[in-house]
């Protein structure tokens, strides 16, 4: 279950509350859940009762109690939700079901590189001003493309009433010859520029920064690597006549596939969040951590059988989760504007 799918879960306990008179509106537009905070538990956590509280006249935690009992109330708690507990001065917590993993793989493997692609900004219209400079340009063109994935209307055009601030690319890094994108090419060069936050200055693209050589120490390298083995798996299976299937139980007690299905289930979240706040950097900062995960997942739990090992229902589960994994991957640099190379 993916946190949008909660979000919308929560928000549709708010309405029932709303219409039941149990609180009093109005409904918000939108419910965030994010990662629980120190001191929460499960998997996931909403802070919808403290931003509600004060308009209820009523305390957080008795707010999120009402939250808990239309959530939970016969038949309407989402299968993939095993819990639902308040903690703290009022936060709703939700533990997942081990079975949502699997349905979260599917999720991800059913929809391709669109997954985390939605609706969250439908009715949005974003009209931005052209840039007029290099690194304000590839972070304008970026977000135009994040807004649309959540369904916003989003173009530049001259006379647009936004503008794109961030710290511009060094003098010379123009798309002259000699400039950035000749130098690195055009996806360590777009990396460059929207990797950084925008009030931080982009890498210098001189070479020194290390964004085209082959090794861990390069973010780049990292996240296009992952990819290309998620792709290289999937070849070595087909060729031993594996079939990538998930099954929950395979990976419920593996501790390196804990953070990879953290990262994949967060991705709607991170594009939402990234496309909201017109932050193509939180996208990158994302790929890394999926892109790293997956590493250490791979290292520690052997997708393929070694030697005569034979197929598992667990090889199944690893190759279903890589491929989940690298289906991520792609789709945040395609977002990105990079290349996802099938083999590197």
């Amino acid at each position: 279950m993916t946190p949008a799918e909660l979000s919308r879960t929560v928000l549709h306990a708010v309405s029932r509350a709303v219409e039941d008179d149990a609180l009093p509106g109005p409904v918000p537009e939108r419910v965030v859940v994010e990662r629980p905070r120190p001191g929460g538990t499960g998997d996931y956590a909403s802070n919808v009762a403290l931003r509600m509280a004060g308009s209820a006249g009523r305390t957080a935690r008795e707010v999120a109690e009402i939250l808990r009992a239309e959530i939970v109330r016969a038949g309407t708690l989402h299968p993939r939700v095993a819990r639902v507990e308040v903690t703290g001065p009022g936060f709703l917590n939700f533990t997942l079901a081990h079975d949502g993993h699997a349905d979260l793989v599917r999720t991800v493997l059913a929809a391709g590189t669109r997954y985390g692609h939605g609706d969250a900004l439908a009715g949005t219209t974003a009209v931005f001003a052209p840039a007029g400079e290099l690194r304000a340009d590839v972070w304008t063109e970026t977000v135009v493309l994040l807004l649309r994935s959540q369904g916003a209307t989003a173009v530049v055009h001259p006379g647009g009433d936004e503008v794109t601030r961030v710290v511009p690319a060094r003098p010379g890094d123009d798309l002259a010859v000699g400039g950035l994108f000749d130098r690195l090419g055009p996806d360590a060069a777009r990396w460059a520029l929207l990797r950084p936050a925008a009030h931080d200055r982009p890498y210098g693209g001189d070479g020194n920064d290390g964004l085209l050589v082959q090794r861990e120490s390069n973010p780049l390298f990292r996240v296009r690597y992952a990819y290309a083995r998620t792709r290289a798996l999937a070849r070595n299976a087909d060729r031993l006549g594996i079939a990538p299937r998930y099954a929950a139980h395979t990976t419920s007690h593996d501790p390196a596939a804990a953070p990879l299905l953290t990262a994949l289930g967060d991705h709607p979240a991170v594009l939402e969040a990234a496309a909201r706040l017109r932050a193509p950097d939180r996208l990158a900062r994302h790929l890394e951590h999926t892109a790293d995960a997956f590493l250490r997942f791979q290292e520690s739990s052997r997708p393929l059988p070694l030697g005569d090992e034979k197929p598992s229902a667990a090889h199944g589960s690893r190759l279903a989760l890589a491929d989940a994994a690298g289906t991520v991957l792609a789709g945040g640099l395609s977002l990105l504007g990079i290349d996802a190379p099938e083999h590197l």
